[in-house]
């Protein structure tokens, strides 16, 4: 009997599957229109490389290679389904949120397709680039106007190259009048200057264009089970374990006062919406913040918390609680305790 075709298994037989055996590609897909449409705006510009776009584990370009991986969980609705099951949220499941990515991505592929990188002025505008990685935890300064704001998580503050290419993506979005968007901000002498380098290589063919060997990069041939158990992990992070003083506070109610409902169980049947609403005003991911609130599930059983009988659902206090936890490590690189 012939086995039924990969989109159509159940979640626990597709996750033996590799990546590789889905033959997964852009062309043919919903995506292609998107990347046309990346080409058709750097077209506009008067930019002749178009980067070539691949499917890849996440976003991303290649150390020295002017190509862009697309994040293979978008290519086909079945596995957009179970990312969101596995990560609770799909980056760039939107054409807005795509585009917003791709042309971030497409930045780095210019700088290094032109070498941008090497120009003096470029390091004295976004300052010296290194090979050493963009920071998973840095400690952005969200009021400052000496960025561009672009994607989440203030992430041009991360790193030279990041800065870079948030000011570019900022500049090829069209209907935007960044001029008047940034303007008083220091940031716009940065999209002044990428407008200029532009122009300058306008009409121009890239004059580095190294082949993108998929062998090289064989970042794809692994298991599903494989790639989400390595995410999860990265994106569990090294949160440490919440404060019982704090718990305690939120939960005060005695467990033998009539009817008084187990903290752990209110948190269970509120966890969506709290984790949406720490999500909404920290920006962090939602499975980091999901396991957050299943630790301090756990802690609340461990600790027997309750909520006093007749109290008022502590909604507000619990998300402001776990956000200023989120927004304090997102912004030190370390927990602080509330006061």
């Amino acid at each position: 009997m012939e086995s039924p075709p990969w989109h159509e298994l159940d979640d626990e037989l597709l996750l033996e599957k590799k990546i590789t055996q889905l033959g997964l590609t852009l062309t043919g897909t919903p995506l292609q229109a998107h990347v046309q449409q990346l080409h058709d705006e750097l077209t506009q510009k008067g930019l002749t490389f178009h980067p070539p776009c691949l499917v890849g584990d996440e976003w991303f370009v290649p150390v020295g290679i002017p190509a862009i991986c697309v994040p293979f969980f978008l290519v086909h609705e079945r596995l957009r389904k179970l990312e969101a099951k596995m990560m609770l949220e799909v980056e760039g499941d939107t054409p807005e949120w795509f585009m917003r990515l791709i042309r971030h991505e497409a930045a780095h592929a210019y700088a290094y397709a032109y070498q941008l990188f090497r120009k003096r002025k470029w390091q004295r505008v976004f300052g010296k680039t290194s090979a050493d990685n963009t920071p998973e935890f840095y400690r952005p300064r969200p009021y400052s106007h000496s960025y561009v704001v672009h994607l989440d998580g203030w992430y041009a503050q991360s790193h030279p190259d990041e800065d870079f290419a948030e000011t570019f993506a900022v500049w090829l979005t069209p209907g935007l009048d960044w001029r008047e968007r940034f303007k008083g901000w220091k940031a716009l002498q940065k999209l002044e200057y990428v407008d200029e380098l532009m122009r300058s290589i306008a009409g121009q063919l890239p004059p580095y264009q190294p082949a993108f060997r998929e062998k090289d990069f064989n970042c794809l041939n692994i298991k599903l089970k494989t790639y989400y158990a390595r995410k999860r992990k990265q994106n569990e992070d090294t949160y440490p374990d919440f404060y019982d003083r704090d718990l305690r506070q939120l939960f005060a109610g005695a467990p033998e006062a009539g009817e008084a409902k187990k903290a752990s169980v209110y948190l269970r049947q509120r966890r969506r919406h709290l984790r949406d609403a720490v999500c909404e005003a920290t920006n962090e991911k939602k499975y980091r913040v999901h396991k957050l609130l299943s630790r301090l599930i756990d802690r609340c059983d461990q600790l027997g918390l309750h909520l006093g009988p007749g109290d008022a659902l502590p909604d507000m206090p619990v998300a402001a609680y776990i956000t200023t936890l989120v927004m304090n490590y997102l912004f030190t690189g370390k927990f602080k305790r509330t006061k």
